[in-house]
């Protein structure tokens, strides 16, 4: 049996940090778990906003940065809980509402009720990198869901970001292979937005040396997040004055903000975007023509994945035999085990991919869509 030590700090102290949040918010939608009222010298605390499933001896705890972004409350959270349960564990999770300060005591929080693994999607890989190290050590493995986090002994279970930078910038550069460029990149905090800028160099680079394409703009967004995109995107138009030819966008969230800004011009369709994630919204603007490629990471498979390896941490908790694990260095020059799955980049002639998977209906898909122009939604 492994002995795990227990954490300094407080249970108590703990779940009054972890309630903390903006509760305006969905919360993830499983059984609450938490929400039990304590009554200390008159005060009385409300348990921070846990959910739970299953009923098994693992317990799987996860910790997501930002649950109200679309894809993990419809998409990662289902499919990681049914994988869960299906190898008998029980689920818990908490949400960090994108504060790393309350992502941190959070991990703490899961261990409190009993978690023997833990899922974290990190919103800060290097602010949460402590609370991680520290379970590890305490005897709880630790999966880096999605995002990079530069500890060692984690396990790194995230698509091929590289490749999706790759996928992104090839089908952009089909369209222009000369011109200004502007790209938007996702936090700069998130190690897969300097993974996916290093597949855009991988296509685009030798055409940037030649004279062939000029980057016009280039800088991170602030939490991936699709008004300040949309910002980015206003400044880089009027410091180009509009002579802007293509835009490589990290993300479908901030691909909107981008295609906002370019509407206000008038050039919303003419000028070729990218992103990533197989967001609904985007898919429509792909069958609109608004947005170029949106590469498809069937997050399904992801929380599956995770799912099936944290229930073999349950029994063994060493990383590197975990199935279907291979030999990954980090940016920072760390040597993990990791799961890199692969994507695919949808365009408007495969459109059917994501509507045969189920992926997203197609009233959804076809809104406001010229039927005439577009096969799949006549």
């Amino acid at each position: 049996m492994r002995i795990r030590r227990s954490f300094a700090i407080a249970v108590g102290a703990t779940l009054l940090v972890a309630a903390c949040g903006d509760d305006d918010k969905a919360e993830p939608a499983a059984t609450t778990a938490a929400g039990a009222t304590t009554t200390v010298g008159g005060e009385t605390t409300v348990a921070p906003e846990t959910t739970a499933g299953g009923g098994g001896d693992c317990v799987v705890g996860v910790s997501w940065n930002n649950y109200q972004e679309e894809r993990w409350a419809k998409w990662d959270e289902p499919a990681l809980k049914a994988a869960i349960e299906a190898g008998g564990g029980t689920y818990i999770s908490n949400d960090a509402k994108s504060s790393s300060e309350t992502q941190a005591s959070n991990l703490e929080n899961l261990i409190s009720q009993g978690a023997k693994v833990l899922v974290v999607l990190a919103q800060d890989g290097t602010a949460i990198k402590p609370a991680v190290t520290s379970a590890i050590e305490g005897g709880v493995p630790v999966i880096a869901y999605d995002r990079l986090i530069e500890e060692p002994k984690a396990l790194y279970i995230t698509f091929d970001n590289v490749e999706v930078g790759r996928m992104e910038a090839r089908e952009v550069f089909k369209l222009v292979p000369k011109g200004n460029y502007v790209i938007i990149k996702g936090n700069s905090a998130d190690a897969n937005a300097d993974f996916l800028r290093g597949g855009y160099e991988e296509i685009i680079g030798d055409a940037v040396k030649a004279g062939d394409i000029k980057i016009v703009f280039e800088d991170y967004t602030d939490n991936w997040d699709p008004a300040n995109a949309q910002a980015n995107m206003e400044q880089a138009l009027t410091a180009a004055n509009n002579e802007v030819d293509a835009v490589l966008s990290e993300n479908d969230g901030m691909a909107g903000g981008v295609v906002a800004a370019l509407e206000a011009q008038g050039l919303a369709g003419k000028i070729p975007v990218s992103g990533q994630d197989g967001d609904q919204a985007a898919l429509n603007r792909i069958a609109l023509g608004t947005q170029t490629v949106s590469v498809w990471k069937d997050a399904r498979e992801l929380g599956k994945t995770a799912g099936e390896a944290a229930v073999q941490l349950c029994a063994d908790p060493d990383v590197s035999k975990v199935s279907g694990t291979a030999p990954f260095t980090t940016p920072g020059g760390n040597d993990v085990s990791s799961i890199l799955l692969k994507p695919l980049p949808i365009l408007q002639d495969n459109l059917n991919v994501v509507l045969d998977a189920g992926w997203i209906d197609k009233a959804t898909l076809c809104k406001g869509v010229d039927t005439a122009k577009i096969t799949i939604c006549a």
